[in-house]
This record gives C-alpha cells, sequence and structure tokens, in this order.
C-alpha cells in the first residue's frame, strides 16, 4: 500500500497464486481466481498463467501484474513465487480433482492458506467511485514549482464561475492526485462530491509519481508547502476561480501541511482549511502511539510493543541530529532482528533493505515536526474531522490537542464520527488490513459535512 497514509508501517503486502482448470490438468496455463485467507480479512486475488511465468493482481491494495515466476507442476504440488515482493513470497498447494489449488501461502515469516479456482478475479466493487458522464468539467494540468512540474487534474462546475476552489493535500508516503490506497481512491471521491457542490477542485499527484517530478524522499515541509503554495498561484491565475476564496483540505500528513501552506501564504492568501485525520501533536508522539496501537492489536507481546517504541524514539533522536548514517544503521539492525527468525531465501536482499530504511529528510520532516505553530497562526475558518476508529492518528491523541490550539478561533468545528478509520471508512476494527475489505471509500456523512459546511460560508 502506498505505504498508508501517515506513518512508519506499511500495509502486509499479500500475494497469490496460481491454479487450474477441471478434472486435474496438467497445464496450468490461463486466469486463476482465489483468496488469501488471513484472519478475518480474505484478500481477493488474481493470477494469469503463461507456461512457468506469469503475472499477479491483488486490486484491493492496487496491485496489479506483480510478476509471477517459477510456476511448477510435480505430479499434484503447486508450487511459485512472486520474486518481487519484500521478503519473499510463496505458493505451495495442491492440484485438487476438481480443478482447484489450496495450500498455504508465506511471505515474510507469515503463513495463510489460500484458494484458486480457474477463470478472470471479478472486478472489485467501489460504489462511489464515480463513473461518466460527469456534470462537469475536468482538466489534466500542470504547472511549475521551482525547477520541478506538478502535475494533476482540476474539475470544474459548469457555468463561467469564478467559483471557490479547493486543493487536496495528500498523506504521507508517495500518493497520486487520487490518493489511490487499499483500492480506494479517497481524493477522487472527495473531488467529484465537492465539484458537484459548485466547487473547483485542484488535486495533484505527488513529487516523483505520474507527471509530477522531483524525489519525494528526499523533500522537507519547504520543499511541500512551496509545492502547495505553487499550486494556489496556479489556481489564482484561473478566470473561473475566485481567487478570494481558495482553501485547502489535508488529510493524515496533509493536515499537518494545510496549515503549515496557510500560515505561509499570508494573510488574504487561503481562505478556509479542511483537516481530515490531521495529527496536531508532533510527528514522534504520534508514530509512538500508531506503532503502541498497531502492535498491540496484532497481539504482539509487551517486550515487543516496548522495543518497537524504543527504536521509534531512537530513530527520532537520530533524524532531529540529521545522522542519517546512524539512522539507516539503526534502521537495519531492527529489521535485521525482527527477520533473524526467517529463511534466508525469505529475508530481505540488501538492496530491498536499504530501499525500506526509514532514515531521509521526509522521514526527518515527519517525525520532527511540531504543527502547533501553524494551527495557532490560523485565522481562517477551520473544519476538522476525526474517526473514532483511526489507529495511524488517533483522536483521543490529537483531537484534544487541536481543541486547545485552536480555542477562541472565531469559526471552529471539530467532529469525531464514532465508527470511522483513518479513511473515513465505517469500520469494525480500525486496522489498516481492514480498509480494502471496506465497500465505502468515504462515508457519505463526511462527504456531506464537507461540502454543507462550505457551502454554509462560501
Amino acid at each position: 500500500m502506498r505505504r498508508t497514509i501517515f506513518g512508519l508501517i506499511a500495509l502486509l503486502l499479500l500475494s497469490a497464486c496460481t491454479g487450474p482448470g477441471a478434472d486435474t490438468p496438467r497445464d496450468l496455463s490461463g486466469d486463476w481466481h482465489g483468496s488469501i485467507n488471513t484472519p478475518g480479512n480474505p484478500l481477493q486475488i488474481g493470477v494469469r498463467i503463461a507456461g512457468t511465468t506469469g503475472t499477479f493482481d491483488l486490486p484491493a491494495q492496487g496491485l496489479r501484474a506483480l510478476a509471477l515466476k517459477d510456476v511448477r507442476l510435480d505430479g499434484d504440488a503447486v508450487s511459485f513465487h512472486l520474486p518481487d515482493v519484500p521478503g519473499g513470497a510463496t505458493f505451495d498447494g495442491t492440484l485438487n480433482q476438481d480443478g482447484t489449488i489450496a495450500g498455504s501461502y508465506s511471505q515474510g515469516g507469515q503463513t495463510a492458506p489460500f484458494t484458486l479456482s480457474a477463470g478472470a478475479l471479478p472486478d472489485v466493487g467501489r460504489p462511489q467511485e464515480p463513473q461518466p458522464p460527469f456534470p462537469y468539467r475536468s482538466e489534466d494540468v500542470t504547472y511549475p514549482s521551482g525547477p520541478l512540474t506538478v502535475a494533476g487534474t482540476l474539475t470544474l462546475p459548469e457555468g463561467e464561475g469564478p467559483f471557490p476552489a479547493v486543493m487536496l493535500i495528500t498523506g504521507s508516503g508517495a500518493q497520486d492526485r487520487d490518493e489511490t490506497i487499499a483500492g480506494h481512491k479517497p481524493f477522487l471521491v472527495l473531488a467529484d462530491a465537492i465539484t458537484r457542490a459548485g466547487y473547483a477542485v485542484l488535486r495533484v499527484d505527488d513529487r516523483g509519481v505520474g507527471g509530477s517530478t522531483g524525489d519525494l524522499q528526499q523533500s522537507s515541509y519547504d520543499d511541500l508547502t512551496g509545492d502547495a503554495l505553487a499550486g494556489l498561484a496556479f489556481l489564482k491565475t484561473r478566470a473561473e476561480i475566485d481567487p478570494a476564496k481558495i482553501g485547502l483540505l489535508g488529510h493524515s500528513e496533509g493536515g499537518y501541511l494545510a496549515p503549515l501552506v496557510a500560515q505561509r501564504a499570508g494573510a488574504g492568501g487561503v481562505a478556509f482549511v479542511v483537516l481530515m485525520a490531521a495529527p496536531a501533536v508532533t510527528g514522534e508522539e504520534v508514530l509512538v502511539l500508531q506503532n503502541r496501537l498497531l502492535f498491540q492489536q496484532a497481539g504482539a507481546p509487551p517486550e515487543q510493543v516496548q522495543a518497537q517504541i524504543d527504536y521509534v524514539r531512537n530513530l527520532s533522536g537520530l533524524l532531529r541530529a540529521q545522522n542519517y548514517d546512524a539512522a539507516r544503521q539503526l534502521s537495519r539492525d531492527r529489521i535485521a532482528q525482527q527477520t533473524s527468525a526467517l529463511p534466508e531465501d525469505q529475508r530481505p536482499s540488501a538492496a530491498e533493505l536499504e530501499a525500506q530504511l526509514p532514515a531521509t529528510p521526509a522521514y526527518r520532516a515527519v517525525l520532527t515536526y511540531d504543527p502547533a505553530p501553524a494551527l495557532r497562526a490560523l485565522q481562517v475558518p477551520v473544519l476538522a474531522i476525526f474517526g473514532a476508529k483511526d489507529l495511524q492518528v488517533p483522536p483521543t491523541q490529537s483531537e484534544p490537542a487541536l481543541r486547545t490550539l485552536l480555542a477562541g478561533k472565531p469559526d471552529v468545528t471539530i467532529r469525531t464520527f464514532a465508527e470511522l478509520n483513518h479513511l473515513m471508512q465505517p469500520a469494525t476494527t480500525g486496522a489498516i488490513t481492514e480498509y480494502p475489505t471496506i465497500d465505502t471509500t468515504i462515508d457519505s456523512e463526511v462527504l456531506n459535512l464537507v461540502t454543507n459546511w462550505m457551502s454554509e460560508r462560501f
């Protein structure tokens, strides 16, 4: 998963297998579909085999056409693996008389049963994903941010305008303009709802994603706020947009950036700010509680939970000091410790390990950032939305802090929804692994709150 939204913990990348037809075929070539049956969270998978190779799809996590290799059928024993998955992903199963395959999927020391049947995987249903024809205009745009190019999509209501507008700011990790995650496209759904309500919406690819240039991992918050300010400047060049009525909507880490952009834009630069699952304490404190909750939910014993907390604290200190070499070594040691019990062929390669190290300017920006000054400086209407089941930016930590920081401001609305998670989905547990299993992308109450709140003011 686009490493999700705000955190050092990524979704476990689960992957799948191969499959035959009926009456025990000797050639597995063709389309297969089935599931990896992780506890409480079966993941639908699709496999296309051609001889000894193929491709693998996991739509719920946005994975398409991953390379599948070494497909073998030895008697009734079936095996194959995904070479590009960190930690190794292997499938060992049996070709049954009814033409199905069943067995065990293994990755990074974790195992889960899988099953496959002949035929292509049906499309995953996302009922909120907008489909044409649209009652508004959509335009692919680019504009400069210093030496870089930012690419995105501008949606405009029908008519001449000028319209109020909002720019969407993504969460952590390399995000596309739709903020695609876990098979969902939250920013596409938001842009559709807000544009239908009469507002122009700009959503863009992060640095190094899609049509945008640059390297997100080497970017500071100064760099990222500069990109957002360039977006504001672009919107103000458009005749269809009212330059005095342009706001920001930031999700997760984007909720760190939105107030900072408003502060740097100065008086009159930003008309309003919407914060969705936005942290209101330092990045270090967010990640400490996030890691604690996620490890506890996964059933880790107390000593493992504390070891992870100690790691986050030590990593934060090294990044604050900009001691990237020591931070990388700390992370190498931690990964080695966590994978030491795995068979050698399931441990990350040297290249995979280096690619996972959280020791870059982008991580430093998150871990060391304190949002308090920018939040206190806000002098525009603010809407803040939390989900009580959010384990990544827990509202028990950030909502009280936000209320304190915005106390006395003239127009502040803060709302926590009891049953929603970090993506603003109706959730049961709030776990990251639950995101792709939920059909809803953003709860309709949240969409209505955002559009009604904006309509009342602009």
